[in-house]
């Protein structure tokens, strides 16, 4: 047998193992049994003991006219960007009586960013706009209301551009327009309370 013979069938030889293990760990997977199930989970820690932080968001006045700023608890985020994502994820929440809740239900954060230039991009699901009620005010405050909550609660941001769905929209409901960030503007706010 000549040395090239030789090599190729070692080769071939080498290749055969190599398949045969192979083939062997994909039955044995296949054919193992499956785990058995797990007990119950774990309670999940209290709530109490998550840290929080007091951070102030933004609602409707009672008559839906102007502003509140509210001090409410929120989970301790790790570090400005998801801290951000936590403040905002509360402000999507329902308002606690008496306040009106400015972003419509059903609107969720589909991301949150913070540039080196001090610059944070809140994108937004569509509901933002598709279910907003619409009306020059209704649209100031609800802006206003994401704008202010982020600049308030985290010192690295000066302004809020707002994204729906992932891309620059004109306006919310037609009358602000959006394609600009945002400044935090207190003229709007009327009331400021304590800790809700």
């Amino acid at each position: 047998m000549s040395r090239k013979h030789w090599l190729q069938a070692a080769a071939a030889v080498a290749v055969i193992i190599i398949a045969a293990v192979g083939v062997s760990q994909l039955l044995e997977r296949m054919v193992a049994p499956a785990a058995p199930p797990q007990s119950a989970a774990a309670p999940a820690a209290p709530a109490a003991s998550v840290p929080h932080i007091i951070a102030t968001l933004y609602y409707g006045t009672a008559d839906g006219q102007a502003l509140a700023a509210v001090k409410r608890e929120v989970p301790l985020g790790d570090g400005p960007r998801a801290q951000g994502r936590q403040i905002l994820e509360s402000e999507l929440e329902a308002a606690p009586a008496p306040y009106l809740s400015l972003i419509p239900a059903g609107t969720m954060l589909l991301a949150f960013y913070i540039t080196d230039r001090g610059d944070a991009f809140v994108d937004l699901s569509p509901e933002v706009s598709t279910m907003h009620p619409g009306g020059s005010t209704n649209e100031l405050l609800t802006v206003y209301a994401i704008v202010n909550t982020v600049t308030a609660n985290l010192q690295s941001v000066e302004r809020v551009q707002i994204l729906i769905n992932g891309k620059q929209a004109d306006t919310l409901a037609g009358h602000v327009d959006l394609r600009r960030p945002f400044e935090r503007d207190t003229s709007l706010v009327r009331e400021a309370k304590g800790t809700q």
